[in-house]
């Protein structure tokens, strides 16, 4: 199951909606560097993954996040809205005024636009999750305050 959403997924963010057929492109693993989450986002060791960019056929931009244990995002919105795909690991998705969540591999989790939330690893074990950001006026994140330990704890 996870496979069939995984290729529904690729097909919808490479379809061309030009009507005219186009070359397939091919971007290897390991062809785009690696790049620390910035710590005016993240609290903790995160590493953000490029994975695609938008372009003219799509309105999102893709990559695998991972998160070490107790690693998380700041509070943010998201102005057009995300889908997050767990892959690896153990963590956390809260909605501001919601419950924290338990995240595991397999799990997808969709962010309206606008919802304030944070996501990130337990704090005993990591997780690796591909996220979908969609643009809005080439825009795809709002970020706000840090999740305070007690907030990530509670």
């Amino acid at each position: 199951m996870r496979q069939l959403a995984l290729t529904a997924i690729a097909l919808a963010l490479f379809a061309s909606t030009s009507g005219h057929a186009e070359s397939m492109q091919f971007m290897p693993g390991g062809s785009r560097p690696s790049i620390k989450g910035p710590e005016a986002n993240f609290t903790g060791s995160v590493t953000v993954d490029p994975l695609y960019s938008n372009n003219e056929h799509t309105i999102n931009t893709g990559g695998h996040v991972t998160f070490e244990p107790g690693a998380r995002s700041a509070w943010h919105t998201h102005p057009a809205g995300q889908v997050l795909i767990v892959t690896t690991g153990t963590g956390w998705v809260q909605e501001e005024g919601g419950e924290k969540r338990v995240m595991r591999p397999g799990d997808v989790i969709w962010t309206p636009p606008g919802v304030k939330h944070w996501h990130g690893a337990t704090n005993t074990n990591g997780v690796g999750h591909i996220a979908i950001t969609n643009m809005k006026d080439s825009k795809n994140v709002d970020w706000m305050e840090k999740v305070s330990d007690e907030q990530y704890l509670d």
